[in-house]
């Protein structure tokens, strides 16, 4: 057999292996495919309609919420809108601090009127106090004066059993009793004459037995007697 001969039988076996291996793999892959849809029709796919309709409530909320939001000014707004805005609420707030410097002012001013007020109310009152007691204290110089005169002669016109003049004498002296007020007076008007009332006050009163029983005999004498008393030495 020559070289070519061999070279021929080698080519029909290969091309021979190669088409049992096609067969094979064609066979395997139609195997698959029948499994395939063997499987598919014992399997049981599941309703999703419910799930999917809660998906589309959902989404048609969230598409609602999405243009709200869109809708509202504030997404609305554009850099030149924004611009306005801040410079309207600068513009109204500067305007209401004027209004409440304006309304401070004015309560400010009224306060300093009344405070004026006040002040030349004060003076005035001042000037008034100062009015009232100089002639309060004339009126008091006037009454004491007047008191000084018309006591004695208004005193004695009343009855002698309410002894107004010994009382205005005592109160006048600022003496206790109206005996006090009497050797007050004595003592001033006459000294002298005052200490000898004083001694003979206690030479008789030292004496008193004594003095009892001398007049006791110039009664049944009817005529005057010598009596005998202890004269003691000045201190």
């Amino acid at each position: 057999m020559s070289n070519q001969d061999e070279d021929e039988s080698q080519g029909e076996d290969g091309a021979a292996r190669a088409f049992i291996q096609l067969g094979r793999e064609v066979s395997l892959l139609r195997a698959a495919v029948e499994g395939l849809t063997a499987a598919r029709e014992n399997i049981e796919i599941p309703d999703y309609e419910p799930t999917l309709a809660r998906t589309e409530k959902v989404l048609e909320i969230l598409v609602q919420q999405v243009d709200a939001v869109g809708k509202r000014p504030a997404m609305m707004l554009t850099p030149e809108s924004m611009g306005q805005r801040l410079n309207a609420s600068v513009a109204d707030a500067a305007r209401e601090l004027r209004n409440q410097v304006q309304a401070t002012d004015t309560v400010l001013k009224g306060v300093a009127r009344d405070l004026a007020g006040l002040v030349a109310s004060a003076r005035r009152g001042e000037e008034q106090n100062r009015w009232l007691y100089m002639f309060g204290g004339g009126g008091m110089v006037l009454g004491l004066l007047l008191y000084a005169l018309m006591a004695g002669p208004i005193a004695r016109l009343a009855p002698a059993r309410w002894q107004w003049p010994e009382r205005v004498a005592t109160r006048v002296l600022g003496e206790p009793t109206e005996f006090d007020a009497g050797q007050h007076l004595m003592r001033a008007a006459n000294a002298e004459g005052w200490r000898m009332i004083v001694a003979s006050a206690s030479l008789a009163k030292d004496n008193r037995e004594a003095i009892d029983r001398c007049r006791k005999q110039a009664t049944r004498a009817r005529k005057v007697v010598r009596c005998t008393i202890d004269v003691k030495a000045a201190k």
